[in-house]
């Protein structure tokens, strides 16, 4: 399966999402000319701007296998196409009067009661499941092991399409222009909304020409052009740790991944034991679990009266 039948996929399931801009900007998803101010203009759809706001929003929205598909420039490019005809079908459907119907209205209101569920919860939630500093030295103790690493390197990179985009970038860098600004403004990859930063990886987690310059970058140093199959980079060296079992502070982020999801799981039940405590619950059908009453044995006589007492 190619790359854009499986964005398309992944996008038309998030379609429903989609409709909630119809009620407010007839039909589309995308935004008119209102936007963050570092917004990029990737496509404009009968004068409806789809901006790097917009893409980013719907990258982040996709599984996590098929966000990376996105990163390349080919991916990128068809994430767009996806984006351009899902706005033009919206915009088609908004004139049909597709969104003034029944069925929309009513999944609309479904859709509307799931969101606040959702957002509830995803607050209490997040604000209950607490993770102690204590909790965190003890899992970090237990498991050393999990935090020996080989050298790392933490980069930011501008990732452009020709020689001539990436010279001019050079150009701006020297001029005094901020690399992260830089890279939002003129960077194709998605994490040009990060300012180009890549994090830390080891080696072999990049494309070889890549991993060498950065690991022959001094921390705070600026490469020159770099050329790979995906384009034109220019990468900037952020930091550099040794071989070695990584520190605490280091590691605190990887322990709260793995502590999280059972401390939520924990706020999650003493939730919802808090809110059945507080409330009036009345089950109108039997359990199911519990079954009907199990008839009597075909061919069986009722029960008869005890005999009266003799006096």
């Amino acid at each position: 399966m190619n790359t854009r039948t499986v964005v398309n996929l992944a996008l038309i399931a998030l379609a429903a999402l989609s409709l909630t801009a119809c009620q407010g900007q007839q039909g589309s998803s995308s935004t008119p000319a209102t936007s963050g101010k570092d917004a990029k203009v990737l496509a404009s759809v009968n004068g409806v701007n789809i901006t790097s706001e917009d893409f980013d929003r719907e990258v982040k929205a996709l599984p996590e296998y098929i966000r990376g598909m996105t990163e390349t420039p080919q991916g990128r490019k068809e994430m767009i196409e996806t984006l351009v005809m899902r706005e033009l079908i919206l915009q088609q459907a908004a004139k049909d009067g597709v969104d003034k119907s029944k069925d929309v209205e009513e999944k609309m209101a479904e859709l509307k009661k799931r969101i606040i569920v959702d957002t509830y919860l995803k607050k209490r939630v997040e604000s209950d499941a607490k993770i102690s500093d204590e909790e965190l030295k003890s899992f970090y103790e237990k498991n050393q092991d999990k935090f020996k690493t080989g050298e790392q390197v933490r980069a930011s990179h501008i990732l452009v399409k020709s020689e001539q985009e990436a010279k001019d970038v050079l150009t701006q860098l020297k001029g005094g222009a901020k690399f992260e600004d830089v890279a939002k403004a003129k960077s194709v990859d998605s994490s040009a909304s990060k300012g180009g930063d890549l994090g830390w990886f080891g080696k072999g987690n990049m494309v070889p020409v890549f991993e060498k310059t950065a690991f022959a970058l001094k921390e705070g140093e600026v490469s020159g052009i770099v050329k790979s199959e995906f384009g034109f980079h220019i990468i900037k060296l952020t930091g550099k740790r040794a071989a070695g079992v990584r520190s605490l502070d280091e590691a605190k982020e990887q322990i709260k991944a793995a502590l999280l999801p059972q401390k939520q799981q924990q706020a999650f039940m003493q939730l919802k034991e808090t809110l059945r405590k507080g409330a009036k619950i009345e089950l109108k059908e039997q359990d199911p679990a519990a079954g009907p009453e199990a008839p009597a044995p075909h061919g069986a006589m009722p029960a008869q009266p005890a005999p009266a007492e003799k006096k």
